[in-house]
């Protein structure tokens, strides 16, 4: 199990940073990542594996004005 912005996810073991993101609809462009207190770098969100444990925040950016 792991932790995405406050709520407890199960995933299976070997899933990809990435193919969360791609899971839950995120568009990676406009987001940034914090796992266990690190910021991710986009490139490496698809060789980032998730592990029980592991605690995401996951912040959207909006424009507009």
């Amino acid at each position: 199990m792991i932790r995405v912005n406050g709520k407890d996810r199960i995933l299976e073991e070997g899933t990809t940073l990435l193919a969360l993101l791609e899971q839950e609809g995120w568009q990676t462009g406009r987001i940034a990542v914090e796992k266990n207190g690190e910021i991710i770098p986009k490139r490496q969100y698809g060789d980032t594996i998730l592990h029980s444990g592991d605690v995401l925040e996951v912040v959207g950016f909006v424009g507009g004005g």
